[in-house]
């Protein structure tokens, strides 16, 4: 038994906090409030420092690092972790491994993969992982995976077959779906293979996560699909990282949030996420046409030699492009064939250090990296920002991608600095209210009723912080950095080392 000694309480729900000790006895939540020292308990005297449950994180890509102990989440206070997201997981492979891992390369930084949902939450149980994994069904990796290894397949039996394999995850354990409708093979699905697929996660009760088909030009008819998509099916709706992406979309976000809100009142069950950051991150490869990248890159790099070819993709980046090219910087690229490294400039920086046009440098830094390319863009205005976190239906997350030195900073310090510079410094909401949003209402959307709250028989997953003290020196330029203020963590009541170094 341990007893953590005047603390301060933060429940999850929302409500102010409270003092009062804390009693952990067999992995979970024993007593909570005006509680006595049991006989033969363990003291820990925490002199008012801050507990609330472990940090949950909605939105995750360290489907791979977690399992192998990479301590970037954990440092932060995060206890368990949704992976499988964006249409990317890394099961089932239905032997295709190879397919599979070079789908996933460019967001989960790994090519591991599982045949199956049961092989890879029995790899997530051992004790070399970081967190608790929870994970997601990604759409685009049942598509690779159906579509190798059945080549010859129609439309309506590769619907059927997708259709069983993702049955089979939630027979399994898996705790959703997700699809990634701006990525190749995802982006071409027709409007029938995903109402199948969703009614699939309705009937066994579980939660679909969207990154939908576009956040800027198109981002209210991408809303509009999705609601739907949820009434049709009857399923559980989370879009995932909503944002207006580019100055000239900015003015949607109002209505984007207002769609979201009249879908809840209309009774189906939708929630939504965000990052507490202005830039996003994710593959070059987004920028182009998906319909280009359906067959894969290899393909779509053998067409780029037919000139007009290769004009019809410069003309789709110019005009459909929503960031500035002063707004886009390489975050990070496989060894070009010429050499040159530029992790670190902007698409404009490169382009007039070429003497070339931004779209031609993006084809080129694709061409040359075989299509290893990292971006972090600078997406939304502040104020959208603010207003998308402070939303009662938001969760916060991180959407971290592993890319060692070049990671965004959201992989290392999206909840300190949540808690620390956006609540104590700018006060864009209750330290409460921020800390709802990491635990009990990410833990509501997964049904995860035995965490997210401080409660009597809760699992003992629990963070200490100082609140005067908490925060992240985590920047674009210099993203590997610890965050401050996190005292401890338990996870079912053991206390994890936070000194081990990070490993991606």
């Amino acid at each position: 038994m341990l007893l953590l000694q005047d603390c301060t309480l933060y429940d999850g729900s929302g409500e102010p906090p409270r003092m009062g000790n804390l009693l952990i006895r067999d992995g979970h939540i024993a007593a909570v409030g005006l509680v006595e020292i049991p006989t033969g308990a363990e003291v820990l005297a925490l002199r008012g420092l801050a507990v609330a449950p472990g940090f949950i994180d909605l939105h995750s890509h360290s489907d791979i690092q977690s399992l192998e102990g990479d301590m970037a989440k954990a440092q932060q206070g995060v206890t368990t972790e949704l992976v499988g997201n964006c249409g990317f997981s890394a099961f089932p492979n239905a032997g295709c491994a190879a397919e599979v891992g070079a789908y996933n390369l460019g967001i989960l930084s790994a090519t591991r993969t599982f045949a199956s949902a049961r092989d890879f939450l029995a790899a997530a149980k051992s004790d070399q992982a970081s967190a608790h994994l929870e994970s997601l069904v990604g759409h685009g990796t049942l598509r690779t995976a159906v579509r190798t290894r059945y080549p010859e397949a129609d439309r309506n039996k590769l619907i059927e077959l997708e259709a069983a394999l993702l049955e089979q995850a939630f027979s399994e354990g898996a705790a959703g779906f997700s699809s990634g409708l701006m990525y190749a093979p995802g982006a071409s699905a027709p409007r029938e293979e995903l109402e199948a697929l969703c009614a699939a996660t309705a009937r066994h009760g579980k939660l679909y996560a969207t990154h939908m088909r576009s956040y800027s030009w198109q981002l209210l008819e991408s809303i509009d699909e999705q609601v739907t998509l949820a009434r049709t099916a009857g399923c559980r709706l989370q879009i995932s990282h909503l944002q207006a992406v580019g100055k000239a979309n900015w003015h949607k976000q109002p209505e984007a949030i207002a769609r979201i809100e009249a879908a809840q009142d209309e009774g189906i069950d939708i929630g939504f996420d965000a990052y507490p950051y202005c830039a996003g991150c994710t593959v070059l490869e987004q920028l182009v046409p998906q319909q280009a990248l359906e067959y894969g890159f290899a393909p779509f790099a053998r067409q780029l030699a037919d000139r007009a070819y290769c004009r019809s993709i410069e003309q789709a980046l110019r005009e459909q492009t929503a960031q500035a090219w002063t707004d886009i910087y390489i975050a990070f690229h496989g060894p070009l064939s010429s050499g040159r490294d530029v992790a670190g400039q902007t698409i404009a920086q490169i382009a007039e250090t070429w003497a070339q046009e931004p779209e031609a440098v993006v084809i080129d830094l694709l061409l040359e990296s075989a299509g290893h390319v990292n971006i972090l863009s600078f997406n939304q205005s502040e104020p959208n920002l603010r207003a998308a976190l402070t939303h009662p239906l938001a969760s916060v997350i991180t959407d971290g991608i592993h890319l060692g030195d070049h990671s965004h900073p959201r992989l290392y310090g999206t909840f300190p600095h949540l808690l620390g510079e956006l609540c104590r410094q700018h006060r864009w909401m209750p330290l409460e209210t921020a800390i709802r949003k990491i635990t009990a209402l990410p833990a509501s959307r997964l049904g995860l009723a035995d965490r997210g709250r401080l409660a009597v028989g809760c699992r003992a997953d629990l963070v200490v912080f100082d609140s005067a003290a908490i925060g992240s020196a985590s920047s674009y330029e210099s993203p590997r950095h610890s965050p401050t203020g996190i005292r401890h963590l338990y996870r079912a009541g053991r206390q994890i080392d936070l000194t081990v170094q990070h490993m991606d």
